[in-house]
């Protein structure tokens, strides 16, 4: 079988592509040198793997059962090429990166700092826009996110986490009675954020309790958010590293210290080009290593 092993990893590369014309494009080769070679394959298993026409090719039953083993196959052998390079070559080239523009100032923007420093032969881009930007379709290599995951043919993996904050202006919570449970909060002023729902969902005890807040202003920026609290204008939810800032200034004051807020999920998400050795990859490894160290 050792002798076929090549055989797969073309045949898993034609499905990829898409057609034999594609992976021979990819491969530096003939198109009926890939066609051969799968043929070959196909004769070994005594299965057809492919049904071919003149347009397209589409996977026969054994050759969707038989491709999903072979990904895992290759794919492991790439993961293993990978640990060994990051080792011994240093990175070269371009990275386009985004993330939340509120998250500038985060642990994270520190991580992804040190790996410029790092690896001084990569141009890094960092694009900081708090409103959802498409991947690809943006030519991004890797996006940051928070919270949401909504591309199934994407490769994301999860960096950490950062806890969420009530608060409100400091004069305009000393205007209030001081609130012990979630539901007195509902008439209170709120400040809007486009990228979340309105319901705030407080839990203590085992025991949640959802308000949803009146917003008589909504911002699409955290640090508008930021900035608009701390004039007054109301109460809003606000990831740590930013409430803390304000309660610090003392222009911020914390709301119902006792409930907690589901915390906030940071996530890298790259296409899924299923190459060696990438730049993307190699980022990613470096923010899940390093984050937690520089958040500490």
């Amino acid at each position: 079988m050792i002798e076929y092993l090549r055989h797969m990893a073309v045949f898993a590369l034609v499905v990829d592509e898409g057609s034999f014309r594609a992976a021979a494009r990819a491969l530096n080769v003939a198109p009926s040198r890939v066609s051969e070679t799968v043929s070959d394959l196909e004769a070994y298993l005594g299965r057809t793997l492919l049904n071919r026409s003149t347009r397209k090719t589409a996977l026969t039953n054994e050759g969707r059962i038989f491709y999903n083993r072979v990904v895992e196959m290759v794919r492991s052998a790439e993961a293993g090429l990978n640990d060994l390079n990051a080792l011994t070559i240093e990175p070269v080239g371009t990275l386009k990166v985004s993330m939340p523009a509120f998250m500038s100032s985060s642990g994270l923007a520190r991580t992804i700092g040190e790996f410029a420093g790092a690896h001084p032969l990569v141009s890094l881009s960092v694009d900081f826009s708090d409103r959802p930007v498409g991947l690809i379709e943006a030519g991004y290599d890797v996006n940051i996110r928070v919270g949401w995951l909504d591309d199934s043919a994407m490769m994301s993996r999860k960096l950490g986490e950062e806890d969420r904050m009530l608060v409100a202006g400091s004069d305009y919570a000393a205007s209030r009675t001081k609130p012990t449970h979630p539901k007195d909060l509902e008439g209170w002023d709120w400040i809007g954020y486009d990228q979340r729902q309105d319901t705030i969902a407080f839990e203590r005890n085992g025991k949640t309790e959802n308000v949803a807040g009146r917003s008589h202003l909504r911002v699409d920026s955290v640090d508008a958010l930021y900035t608009f609290t701390a004039q007054n204008l109301g109460a809003t939810v606000m990831p740590n590293h930013l409430a803390q800032r304000g309660i610090n200034e003392g222009v911020l004051q914390r709301l119902l210290p006792d409930w907690q807020l589901r915390p906030l999920g940071f996530y890298a998400v790259w296409p899924d080009k299923s190459r060696r050795e990438s730049l993307a990859l190699l980022f990613v490894r470096f923010l899940a290593d390093n984050y937690d160290r520089a958040c500490s």
